[in-house]
């Protein structure tokens, strides 16, 4: 029987057009690569659509929700339906093991990476820092419940480093134009949050309520439209990155 986490039911409902804003920045794909280092099997633990599974290695992923794995374009590697906490592998039985913004959905995490830990010499994890997303501008100004649900379910980073048995943990900065619709990606491009089809692939705009949800927006809108968004935001225009607290955390082999 497959074993199920607490991302299933939320991908099957909103997962639908996940790949409308959700694709791989190349930019991110480099780190995630260099990361991955000469690894040639690789199990990608709640892959979703696949977006940052290297084509010229050997890949299997391990996505809950059937939603996603339909989504996954053809020619992609295998997927099996299943969860990070329970990987149907036996131990050792892959170079590195990736998990790319996924860990905060699942129902156990310490489970999830200690699973990853025991079917992989290396592990990589692009997570987020909660303290430091919680400072973002979207979150900060605008939608604080989201910031209340990143630290409720973001492991700390340093948790995760001790889980995982120690790690090097790298910055990962968000480009301005970033290609992959996560939360953050659109720091610069504040009227991208205002796309009911942006916001879809987004899966914390569904952790708040409907209420919370439609202040904020009506909020950001209002700003935008006055101005009051771009004079408190100036700095922004000069910035190519932001540190947003994306992470890379990279076990040694």
């Amino acid at each position: 029987m497959v074993r199920m986490s607490r991302a299933t039911v939320p991908y099957d409902e909103i997962g639908i057009n996940y790949g409308y804003s959700r694709r791989a920045d190349p930019r991110i794909s480099a780190h995630i690569q260099e990361a991955l280092g000469d690894a040639l099997s690789i199990v990608n633990a709640g892959a979703g659509t696949g977006s940052y599974e290297p084509t010229e290695r050997r890949v299997v992923a391990v996505e809950p929700s059937r939603v996603m794995i339909a989504q996954r374009p053809l020619g992609s590697s295998p997927a099996v339906q299943g969860v990070a906490e329970h990987l149907p592998f036996t131990s050792h039985s892959f170079d590195a093991a990736l998990a790319v913004l996924t860990i905060h959905h699942w129902s156990d995490p310490p489970r999830g990476l200690a699973e990853l830990k025991r079917v992989a010499r290396r592990v990589v994890i692009l997570t987020i820092d909660p303290e430091v997303a919680r400072s973002f501008w979207l979150t900060a100004e605008y939608f604080p419940e989201i910031g209340d649900w990143d630290a409720a379910h973001l492991m700390r980073i340093e948790a995760v480093g001790a889980v995982l048995g120690g790690a090097a943990v790298h910055p990962v900065r968000v480009p301005h134009d970033c290609r992959d619709g996560f939360l953050a990606a659109f720091w610069r491009r504040p009227e991208s949050y205002l796309d009911p089809n942006v916001r879809a692939g987004i899966s914390t705009f569904s952790s708040i309520g409907a209420r919370e949800r439609e202040r904020g927006l009506r909020r950001l809108a209002d700003d935008l439209a006055s101005g009051a968004w771009a004079a408190r935001h100036e700095g922004l225009r000069d910035l190519d990155t932001l540190d947003a607290g994306y992470r890379l955390v990279v076990t040694s082999s």
